[in-house]
């Protein structure tokens, strides 16, 4: 199986080119995320991509520091944010295991498309959790590859036995639930936008 930081260093290119799969879908999320920032807010987007949607967010809060494990990916991510004169958004390459990121820093963080591709639903939750201030809140959209069709599931493991896809996890929506239950959130919202996606606002208790 690829190294997944190869695997997206290759495909950085291509994937700025890709148009969104659902415009009206990602718009609805976008104003689902907005309703709950704040001016003042400070912002952690992992696995941001090419920053497509930390600069749509980046006019609504205060500061967005936006990583990803991508080198490819950020350096196509900061010319957009130069291209339209945002100067908010601090790009840094890493993980959240990675990058040292201080406990209880932020108020929103978000993991966009991001979890599906992560061995460990649990620990991620539980890292998130701790790098939010009470009352701060996780936003998630996340593919259900375990929902997708025989074909594209069997398509995925081709893909990955040949070297073309990186590590998919397969967890379930109750397993997604339950794992940010169990770090201590409370969802506040969750929208299937189809049987094999999930998007969820999960809530840091307020101290």
């Amino acid at each position: 199986m690829i190294n997944p930081k190869d695997f997206w260093n290759k495909n950085a290119p291509g994937y700025t080119k890709r148009p969104v799969r659902n415009e009206a879908d990602y718009q609805k999320k976008l104003a689902m995320t907005r309703a709950y920032f704040q001016p003042d807010w400070e912002v952690l987007e992992f696995a941001c991509g090419t920053g497509t949607t930390a600069i749509h967010h980046s006019s609504h809060v205060k500061h967005i520091v936006a990583t990803d494990l991508s080198d490819a990916m950020l350096e196509i991510a900061r010319k957009k944010a130069d291209d339209t004169g945002m100067q908010n958004i601090s790009f840094q390459q890493g993980t959240l295991e990675t990058l040292p990121l201080k406990p209880e820093s932020f108020n929103a963080v978000l993991g966009l498309n991001i979890l599906h591709l992560l061995e460990d639903i649990e620990g991620t939750s539980e890292k998130v959790y701790s790098l939010l201030k009470p009352g701060g809140i996780f936003v998630s959209s996340t593919a259900l590859v375990g929902n997708l069709n025989v074909f594209f599931r069997l398509f995925i493991k081709v893909m990955q036995w040949t070297g073309k896809a990186p590590y998919v996890n397969r967890f379930s929506k109750p397993e997604l639930v339950s794992a940010l239950t169990n770090a201590g959130f409370t969802i506040e919202q969750e929208w299937q936008p189809g049987k094999d996606s999930v998007f969820i606002v999960a809530r840091k208790p307020a101290a």
